[in-house]
């Protein structure tokens, strides 16, 4: 942890005795949202808070304090309060839960805590206290999330409570957080004893309540009835600030007027005779000033000035507003103290319990009930539907909403995150999964702030709903000015990896994301590949197979042609036999005439036959475009299905092509995570930590491990490394051959001609002492002009595995993606032309299949040209060790198995090279709201 003393400025206290206190662990701070959609700030505590403290004390009712310390406690003696506020960081440590904000002059208030204190090795007693007020919320969850994670770091494994039987909601704390928990009872007095390494089950609940937790919140905003908007008033220079308040509170008059949302403005100019206060003609109320309105108000609307956004921001939180959508922009995308004034309002808002929708946002649009929600800056808002929409930036909002208003799509909701300085499109997708009223997801994202987080969500949301994404860079490694990303060194194809293990249907533009977007909102999922055609040109006909299969499509012989004057019954006739065969899956109709003259028969007959069947379909018909009545007709359930309309073939084939692949994803086993016997990623834990502390590193670089340190860390996820001689000479290499067994291979260990048996680097198959010591002769000789290293001698020799196929197994850990693990066959042409498989952690065991299977050159592991089949399970089961270990182990970072000598009937690894250093993953094993 970076060496931070406390926000108020003071030391780190004294630690308790025999124990060296540490820095202020500033990377336990932590804004969280609760289960009811609130926010609140987690940090250590410090000696300055004895006073909230006893204040936090002296406001529990007479039970809580009961049974919080088994006696009646009007007040916490001086000795008592200094001993709980002075703790070391290590041995003794609390975090507390407060509510304000000191920076914006709110004070800060105590609403609950939690302290653990060693009591022996790896084992800590524990102890919570919640404001009265504030239970029910989730808040002790939370918190043992959290202090669990720290405990963890500082190497505690077991806690241990001891509660009074009437306690039983803190019993149930510890019980329903997923761990293994063992109780019995004793004079009294209930012992609770448990693990705290993350479980499969543990890290299931944790995801769980964070799903419930943030799709609360966004709920709050989306269905928000009362709102304020604030205004910059009449300051010269504001031309922009004023004219988007105005926009918001035009949009909402309508809505003001029929009594469905109650609206309160703020320096937004006002009609004559109210002379800034009252109630105008469509029943909004206008105030002087923001402490005027009275609250509680749900949603706050803010166009003002980067520098009086804070204080607005304060007043707002006093109302009670659950979210705040920020229009205005001069945050991080203005520089360092653009940067510093945007985390310090979402500190503040966060202090407060509301989310941040911005800076530089468009604003939300949603309908709720039939009830419409316009606070966005659009000029009029689309019609309602059932698509979300999510995109970050504004201008493109605007492109967005004219497409859907072209195409006739209806929307349940658009959000503009902006700059994205709190709310993101994991919140909304969070939300999509709970929300009957969304069936198709569609985002729009300059940049994924937490990839990890947002693969874990998108893939539980794309099980049941589809979900469209369109980054603005294919590689994920630039962000735009105001998008506070992590910088990543992972390969360029690492996002697309990432959403394709997400579930997500990835497009290019904005024009396919649309395309994407009608077909799956309007027809029912493909129920295979197979396409039929229903055209009236063969060669429209020819060119729109192609791009079928070129979509990933199969084109049967089903391509039924139509004349352009066919009868109404011969083009009832065509539909039928094509909707008629049961080898077809799907359909692609193409009407383009050339006299331009409509059908007046086609569209109709298309539209019942497709719902009559539930086969998807898509057509190009001369006229019709988007989502058009002509297309629509009744199942026999009652569901109005409309065949969308596209501009050209190849939109039209494309888009059915994107639906087949993720209804295809969707019905799949996607496997289960893997799980292999014999991983002990504790004890590799504590060998890294150990590893670390004894370098004496304090500047983050890497530290390489030796070979025994490599072998003994590896050995713990069960991954056993043929051992190695290091040796200078040739009697040193004939001695480690004899003890080895012969016969041998001779490596050099210079890297850049190591693992390099093309240019002699390696000899193999090295039978006798005479052999070994001309080889030895022969690899100084290439290798003189070479440094191996500082005190690594120049060679290494090793008894000769199995003849098979070499391959390279290596992970990363990235500041952004966290682990990433790539495979490939061993040699040149394989990095040379990058035929290298990404996969990003946790795996499940088709992933780790499909990792195996993706490298053009894998088939030389399947029997290729006559050879026999290798020992493919043993790689997956290799792959599956480093993937858990890497997962899990964020202080690895870096490892390479090179090679891994796959053969027949098992594999070998002959070489593994690991580094370590400090990380701070993303996505920690703890509840944040952070994008």
């Amino acid at each position: 942890m970076a060496d931070v003393v406390p926000p108020d400025g003071h030391p780190d206290p004294a630690g308790a005795p025999g124990s060296a206190a540490a820095p202020y662990p500033a990377g336990w701070e932590a804004d969280v949202v609760l289960t009811d959609g609130t926010t609140t700030r987690l940090r250590p505590i410090h000696p300055d808070d004895a006073e909230a403290l006893q204040a936090f004390h002296v406001a529990q009712s007479e039970r809580s304090t009961y049974l919080r310390f088994f006696a009646s406690l009007d007040r916490l003696p001086e000795r008592d309060l200094e001993r709980l506020v002075t703790v070391d960081h290590v041995d003794r440590v609390a975090l507390v839960a407060v509510t304000g904000s000191p920076e914006a002059g709110t004070p800060e208030r105590i609403i609950g805590v939690a302290r653990y204190d060693v009591v022996e090795p790896e084992t800590a007693e524990v102890a919570f206290n919640i404001a009265d007020a504030h239970q029910g919320k989730g808040l002790a969850s939370v918190l043992l999330e959290h202090l669990a994670a720290a405990a963890r770091e500082r190497g505690v494994r077991h806690f241990l409570a001891e509660v009074l039987p009437q306690n039983g909601r803190m019993i149930a704390v510890f019980k329903e957080a997923g761990y293994e928990v063992h109780q019995r009872t004793e004079d009294g007095v209930v012992q609770v004893t448990f693990d705290i390494d993350p479980t499969e089950r543990s890290l299931a609940v944790a995801a769980d309540r964070e799903h419930r937790a943030e799709a609360r919140s966004m709920r709050a905003l989306l269905t928000a009835r009362s709102v304020v908007v604030v205004g910059p008033g009449p300051e010269p220079g504001r031309a922009l600030t004023a004219g988007q308040a105005e926009r918001v509170v035009a949009g909402l008059a309508g809505q003001a007027r029929a009594g469905r949302v109650t609206v309160h403005v703020v320096g937004v100019g006002a009609p004559e005779g109210l002379d800034g206060a009252g109630v105008d003609a469509d029943g909004m109320h206008h105030h002087a000033r923001i402490d005027d309105v009275p609250g509680p108000v749900e949603l706050a609307v803010v166009a003002l000035p980067p520098e009086r956004v804070l204080d607005a921001a304060r007043r707002l939180g006093a109302l009670g507003v659950r979210g705040l959508v920020l229009l205005s922009g001069g945050f991080a995308e203005a520089g360092p103290e653009g940067l510093a004034r945007q985390r310090l309002l979402v500190g503040v808002a966060h202090g407060a319990g509301m989310r941040v929708v911005g800076p530089a946002s468009f604003g939300l649009i949603a309908t709720h009930d039939g009830t419409l929600l316009d606070v966005s800056l659009a000029a009029r808002p689309p019609r309602p539907g059932r698509v979300g929409l999510f995109c970050q930036s504004a201008p493109l909002a605007v492109t967005l909403l004219g497409a859907v208003e072209r195409r006739g799509l209806g929307l349940a909701q658009l959000v503009s995150a902006g700059h994205r300085a709190d709310v993101s499109g994991n919140d909304l997708m969070q939300f999509w999964g709970e929300d009957d009223g969304t069936d198709v997801v569609a985002l729009y994202l300059e940049s994924i702030g937490n990839p990890r987080k947002f693969s874990r969500i998108a893939r539980r949301l794309a099980a049941h709903k589809p979900v469209v994404v369109l980054t603005a860079g294919r590689s994920g490694h630039v962000a735009p000015p105001g998008h506070a990303v992590r910088p990543t060194r992972a390969p360029r194809r690492t996002l697309e990896e990432v959403l394709r293990q997400s579930g997500v249907i990835r497009v290019d533009n904005v024009h396919q994301m649309l395309d994407v977007v009608q077909l799956l909102a309007h027809q029912p999922l493909p129920r295979g590949r197979r396409t039929a055609v229903l055209a009236t040109s063969t060669g429209v006909a020819a060119l729109v197979a192609e791009a079928a299969a070129a979509a990933g499509l199969v084109v049967t012989d089903r391509v039924e042609l139509l004349a352009e004057d066919a009868s109404p019954d011969e083009v009832h006739d065509a539909v039928e036999r094509v909707y008629g065969d049961p080898d077809v899956d799907v359909v692609i109709v193409l009407r383009i005439p050339t006299l331009g003259v409509p059908d007046a028969v086609l569209p109709g007959e298309v539209a019942r036959a497709a719902a009559r069947t539930g086969k998807a379909t898509v057509a190009c018909i001369h006229g019709l475009h988007g989502v058009t009545p002509d297309l629509t007709a009744t199942a026999e359930g009652g569901r109005a299905w409309t065949v969308p309309a596209y501009a050209a073939p190849e939109d039209a084939a494309l888009a059915l092509g994107r639906a087949a692949c993720y209804a295809a994803w969707r019905a799949a086993d996607r496997g289960h995570p893997v799980r292999p016997a014999g991983v002990d990623t504790r004890a590799a834990a504590r060998l890294v930590a150990r590893l670390l502390a004894a370098s004496g590193a304090t500047d983050g670089s890497p530290l390489a491990l030796d070979p025994a340190q490599t072998a003994e860390l590896l050995a713990a996820a069960g991954v056993h490394v043929w051992p190695s001689v290091r040796v200078r000479d040739a009697d040193e290499a004939v001695a480690a051959a004899e003890a080895l067994g012969w016969p041998v291979a001779l490596k050099t260990t210079v890297p850049a001609l190591r693992h390099r048996a093309d240019l002699g680097g390696v000899r193999l198959d090295v039978a006798d002492a005479a052999e070994l010591r001309a080889d030895v002769a022969g690899i100084l000789a290439l290798a003189d002009a070479h440094d191996p290293g500082p005190g690594v001698p120049p060679l290494e020799v090793q008894a000769m595995a199995p003849h098979g196929v070499a391959c390279v197994v290596r992970s990363a850990e990235d500041p952004l993606f966290g682990p990433v693990i790539s495979l490939g066959v061993a040699g040149d042409a394989a990095d040379l032309l990058g035929d290298v498989a990404y996969r990003v952690p946790p795996l499940t065991d088709v992933d780790v299949a499909e990792l195996v299977r993706t490298p053009r050159a894998a088939p030389r592991l399947f029997g290729y040209r006559g050879l026999p089949a290798l020992d493919v399970a043993a790689l997956e089961d290799l792959v599956a060790r480093v993937s858990v270990l890497a997962d899990a182990l964020p202080d690895v970072r870096s490892l390479e198995l090179n090679p891994v000598v796959v053969s027949p009937h098992g594999l070998a690894v002959l070489g593994a090279y690991v580094t370590v250093a400090p990380a701070d993953r993303a996505d920690a094993a703890r509840r944040l709201a952070r994008p």
